[in-house]
């Protein structure tokens, strides 16, 4: 099992009656819970078994395992009817820990959890393994930043050393089109495996969903359905806009990133890293590889991300992510790069004017692995942005 960051906050959420932990499929939330819930009974209900026991009798199973240390529910979306019971079987044993739940499908989870068990509820989001943690269990040794991008995060590409261009035409027919079919009935599979592509050909650039739309040959209704979908089942997220004005029109469109590279990557049919280097789309991909890393980091922590972007409305002026500090705003460029060059301060010069900050508080994250403090802002290396949340928080980090 792979070292991962995120079970640094389990004791804080075991205060909580259920503990449930979203995320992608394969992204390693089965081994997490049976590793740190090791007394836990566990239950899958993948296995149509157990599905069609807790469906018919969600009482009775609950009745039967009373005694045990605690319950571990996996793919609990398959009966989402459980908890309502579970809900009841918290109110009256106020047991903290005692329900471990994990799911893959974001719409569902969020919707049964609204209804059922809002209040008791610890909610955490488990994405592929992040840089830090790719670092910290030796998986980037000898990688270039092009191999990281094309191989991405997910955990059985490493534990079982299987090739990209293996893995992730098999994980979207075993996974994503499955859970496709059980989200909304989308009867053109290979439609929606081009508009999946098409997302990809737009990966870091602003949202146009008409435009996406008439480019796959669907409706924009269908456009916007099937984009929420693959946010419900973690493939894109989106970024938004921040909106603080400076007295300058900006733009509202949010723009579209992939939580995982790799992925991204084999639906441009980009077959190995060497193709990546030279790609036209690699300034675009390694962007997105920074903020799904950012965001990581913060789902990794149990908090919500405070990550955005900011554009003004005829794109002229543009910085890649903005993290909201509540207090004060972080400006962050992004630059795929190996070179540091002047052009990388450019958009932090004219925000830092705009919105009167302390350059010592801006920063350009990089392809390559120098740090530098400049007086137009601060350079990192993409392996040290492995740990610049952390820097947010404690500034000694890095």
């Amino acid at each position: 099992m792979f070292q991962r960051v995120m079970g640094q906050v389990f004791t804080r959420y075991i205060k909580f009656p259920v503990v449930a932990i979203l995320g992608p499929r394969q992204s390693g939330k089965t081994t997490l819970a049976k590793h740190f819930f090791k007394n836990y009974k566990y239950f899958s209900l993948e296995d149509p078994n157990t599905r069609l026991l807790i469906q018919n009798d969600p009482r009775g199973f609950l009745k039967a395992n009373e005694n045990t240390h605690g319950i571990i529910i996996d793919e609990f979306q398959h009966v989402p009817n459980i908890l309502s019971y579970i809900q009841l079987e918290s109110d009256e044993k106020n047991r903290p820990g005692y329900f471990v739940l994990t799911g893959s499908q974001n719409y569902l989870m969020n919707q049964a959890i609204t209804q059922s068990l809002a209040g008791r509820v610890g909610i955490l989001t488990l994405l592929p393994l992040s840089i830090n943690e790719m670092t910290q269990n030796n998986l980037l040794e000898n990688k270039s930043i092009d191999d990281l991008m094309f191989f991405g995060g997910y955990p059985r590409v490493y534990s079982e050393s299987i090739l990209p261009i293996d893995y992730f035409p098999s994980y979207l027919q075993s996974y994503v089109e499955r859970d496709v079919r059980q989200l909304v009935n989308v009867e053109n599979l290979n439609l929606f495996q081009k508009f999946m592509s098409l997302c990809a050909g737009r990966i870091g650039q602003l949202l146009n969903i008409e435009s996406l739309g008439n480019d796959c040959g669907i409706s924009f209704n269908t456009a916007r359905s099937w984009l929420s979908i693959l946010e419900a089942s973690y493939t894109i997220f989106l970024l938004q806009p921040h909106f603080k004005n400076f007295s300058k029109r900006l733009t509202k469109s949010p723009k579209l990133y992939f939580h995982d590279t790799g992925l991204a990557c084999s639906l441009l049919r980009i077959l190995s890293p060497e193709v990546l280097a030279t790609h036209p789309l690699r300034g675009n991909i390694f962007e997105s590889l920074i903020i799904a890393d950012m965001y990581k980091q913060f789902c990794n922590k149990g908090m919500r991300s405070p990550l955005y972007f900011w554009r003004d409305l005829n794109g002229r002026h543009e910085i890649d992510c903005i993290i909201d500090r509540g207090l004060n705003l972080v400006p962050v460029e992004i630059k795929s790069g190996l070179t540091i060059s002047s052009d990388f301060f450019k958009g932090l010069e004219y925000w830092n004017e705009l919105a009167q900050n302390n350059p010592n508080n801006s920063f350009v994250i990089y392809g390559g692995n120098e740090k530098e403090i400049r007086k137009q802002g601060n350079i990192i290396g993409w392996k040290a942005a492995g740990n610049f949340v952390d820097q947010m928080i404690d500034p000694t980090v890095l």
